[in-house]
């Protein structure tokens, strides 16, 4: 069992970095961040240099001296492996370690993530350094963790180094086997790119006006996903060889170009994520709209995170005033703020919460993103917080190792992520859709996941869901047709959004008729298909007694089979009165074809007809500035209601319920402070 997500505790930790500091503040940090209930520290993810100073010369006593502390005061430690920034003797002597722009121009050396890991000389280099420390250091008995270089991908997530076009060439001859295949693929009979040999197929490359066959780089997205996995599999297999049985091998964040699937399950215990809701707040990026749900939006990263591990850590919380000095400048958290963005990690999952850092950086690039610390180091308003989060936290020990409760999701997979990116018909909805679609859940007290078909899924593990929402399956993996029919035949609610059927695996479009390979799901046809012209107005949608807003893009619908019916239609515009959403009968179950992009009104609306809008009702009255989220456990439920609002607020519950967080009973009016959270059992 885990040190960490043990399912009896949820702890605290903070980011520290003893290679920043005196040694003679080692002890009394250790010292001060226990009397606080800081029970768990990081260290290490960007120090190779303490260890590797030199090429092939190895030194082990700073970390050692440190480690020697840290075994005595029983601190637990995770050890990051340093390989996030390579040091300057190794990008000066391998230059090949180093990413490139696209048109070839390398990164040099003084930021962190300026290396490419399909070189050779740094995955080599990468993997003595990882084997160094998970040697030396993971027998330890205060190292109890592994996290596995540092927020992969984050900053850059495209590679264009000479070593990242060998590799994709070799990727792509591993795939298609013949040029013959590739080009077929590819389409590149158009505008003349068809290949002979292939020395001539590379990675995206600079070209007019910066368009690159789309078919081309939905493969290379792929590739480097499959480099990112390879790296995190490559340093996990070392580390598995030297940690204690029940030490964990873990990574931080969440970032492009990754399928975390796959990661997960070649790697990983378990994700941890780095949480940073201060970014609703940068000076130069605030959101004034006061729809906006600012830093609430961090649930849906939230929501995301878990989809990979439904019980996960958060690596870094935020706790301080945030920046570079070249910019991301956002204030110091108000008092509450910690408090509400740590419940709202607990509340989504996490049953660890690091906070980034303990000392606030003196020098370097993020000497302005502040800790728990100010320079000075002296005791402050945030220590004092973290301090009666820990209260908090005591109270909530029946809670860990509960799982948050759903009975929607929205369907993902990565390789329709990857189009949209590239695609802008297509990420124009997606994007819209996506956002509408969370929102709706926020303001509407509806919980949702985020579940990532996969080849592996079974319907047995969709069958939780009521209800399930697949946005925009634009590319259409046919294994996974008989997962969702099945799905729905069993009873399940399954809406699909428009542009939905329309390419194949490789990008490329169809030539049946739409929705294509997604017909004998939906039972419908598409005849015609248009982008909402912009002189269009507002267009609108009927369905029933609901009239709510179509959004970018119209698919005009028609019924085809004796089981489907259509059920909505256009308002406006030349296609009025054609379909715009078609139900069709499968089973003991139904699948809902919806022909635009969701706006918040349209997701309100298929939220409430399908029967599962604000599950919590009967115990709820609550508005919508607040979220509520709920963890189940052995069947009891305990339901987070989070105030994102520095004002006053009042909710009501309908029924007498126990409030875990001041141990009393509560009912009727509840008067909620400016950032407070209260936590109910149901």
């Amino acid at each position: 069992m885990s040190k960490l997500l043990n399912g009896n505790e949820i702890s605290l930790g903070t980011c520290y970095y003893p290679e920043h500091w005196d040694k003679s503040l080692w002890r009394e940090d250790l010292e001060r961040m226990q009397k606080v209930g800081i029970k768990t520290i990081r260290i290490a993810e960007f120090a190779w240099s303490k260890v590797e100073p030199t090429e092939g010369s190895f030194t082990y006593e700073f970390f050692d001296e440190f480690l020697d502390i840290a075994d005595e005061m029983n601190m637990r430690v995770i050890m990051g492996t340093p390989t996030a920034t390579p040091p300057a003797w190794l990008t000066s002597k391998y230059p090949d370690a180093l990413n490139a722009r696209k048109d070839g121009t390398l990164f040099r050396h003084g930021m962190r993530r300026h290396y490419n890991y399909n070189s050779e000389n740094y995955k080599r280099l990468s993997s003595i350094i990882v084997e160094k420390f998970a040697k030396h250091y993971g027998k330890r008995k205060c190292v109890i963790g592994w996290q596995i270089d540092n927020e992969i991908n984050c900053e850059i997530a495209e590679f264009y180094s000479e070593s990242d076009d060998m590799a994709f060439n070799k990727f792509l001859q591993d795939k298609y086997k013949t040029l013959d295949a590739l080009n077929d693929a590819w389409g590149t009979v158009f505008w003349n790119q068809t290949y002979t040999e292939w020395n001539q197929v590379h990675i995206p490359r600079t070209t007019v006006q910066g368009t690159v066959n789309p078919h081309q780089t939905l493969d290379y997205y792929r590739f480097v996903s499959d480099s990112a996995c390879k790296w995190a599999r490559m340093q996990a297999d070392i580390i598995r060889k030297y940690k204690k049985e029940d030490d964990f091998v873990t990574t931080n964040g969440i970032f492009g170009h990754v399928d975390y699937q796959r990661m997960r399950d070649e790697s990983l215990d378990f994700i941890t994520y780095d949480s940073y809701p201060n970014f609703a707040y940068t000076l130069d990026g605030y959101d004034k709209d006061e729809a906006s749900l600012r830093d609430r939006k961090w649930s849906r990263n939230l929501t995301d995170t878990r989809a990979i591990s439904p019980i996960f850590g958060i690596m870094e919380q935020q706790s301080g005033a945030n920046g570079w000095n070249t910019g991301m400048a956002a204030p110091t958290p108000r008092p509450g703020q910690i408090t509400l963005w740590t419940m709202q990690s607990i509340a989504h999952g996490a049953d660890f919460i690091s906070y980034f850092r303990w000392r606030t950086a003196t020098f370097g690039t993020e000497m302005y993103w502040h800790g728990i610390l100010d320079y000075s180091g002296r005791d402050n308003r945030r220590l004092k917080e973290i301090e009666d989060i820990y209260g908090k936290t005591q109270k909530l020990s029946e809670i860990a190792g509960s799982r948050y409760l759903a009975k929607v999701a929205v369907i993902k997979d990565y390789d329709n992520i990857f189009d949209a990116e590239l695609d802008v018909w297509h990420k124009n909805v997606e994007e819209n859709s996506q956002r509408a679609i969370f929102n709706a859940a926020q303001r509407s007290h509806t919980p949702i996941d985020y579940v990532y078909l996969t080849e592996n899924i079974t319907a047995k593990e969709l069958s939780k869901y009521e209800v399930l929402i697949y946005p925009h399956m634009t590319m259409v993996n046919e294994k996974f047709i008989p997962v969702l029919e099945e799905y729905v035949r069993n009873g399940g609610k399954l809406v699909i959004g428009c542009r939905s059927g329309y390419k194949d695996m490789t990008g490329k479009c169809t030539m049946e008729y739409l929705p294509g390979k997604l017909k004998s799901l939906t039972g419908n046809d598409i005849p015609e298909y248009t982008a909402i012209s912009p002189d269009a107005g507002d267009v609108y949608i009927k369905w029933g007694k609901d009239e709510f807003k179509a959004s970018s893009f119209a698919d005009q619908l028609f019924a085809c089979t004796s089981t489907a019916k259509m059920v909505g239609s256009y308002e406006d515009d030349y296609y009025e009165g054609f379909g715009a959403i078609t139900e069709n009968k499968l089973g003991n179950g139904y699948v809902y074809y919806y022909g635009s992009a969701f706006s918040e009104e349209a997701a309100f609306v298929f939220l409430k007809n399908l029967g599962v809008i604000d599950p919590f009702n009967e115990y709820f009255d609550i508005p919508d500035e607040m979220e509520l989220a709920v963890r189940e456990k052995n069947g009891d439920k305990y339901a987070f209601v989070l105030n994102y609002q520095r004002k006053v607020q009042n909710m009501w519950l309908k029924k007498e319920l126990k409030e875990l967080l001041a141990g009393s009973i509560e009912s009727e009016e509840v008067i909620m402070q400016g950032y407070e959270v209260k936590i109910f059992k149901l």
